[in-house]
């Protein structure tokens, strides 16, 4: 089963990662890996949180990635 992450801006809806993650990862481990070295990035290309999928299912998301106001 491929996992995948859904790339979105802060309302929800999904945008396109400039090439960024158009991959799949055959583990939810090795997807959870590549986001948390690749996050900065995916801000960089407008991506405000993120959501992984495994099929057609969400795992779970969206998740900011953003650091929390406060």
């Amino acid at each position: 089963m491929p996992w995948s992450w859904r790339y979105e801006k802060a309302d929800g809806s999904a945008i396109d990662a400039l090439g960024l993650g158009d991959e799949t990862w055959t583990t939810q481990a090795d997807a959870e890996s590549w986001v948390g070295e690749n996050w900065r990035s995916l801000v960089e290309a407008g991506v405000d949180q993120v959501s992984l999928i495994e099929d057609d299912r969400v795992e779970y998301g969206p998740m900011s990635l953003h650091p929390p106001e406060g």
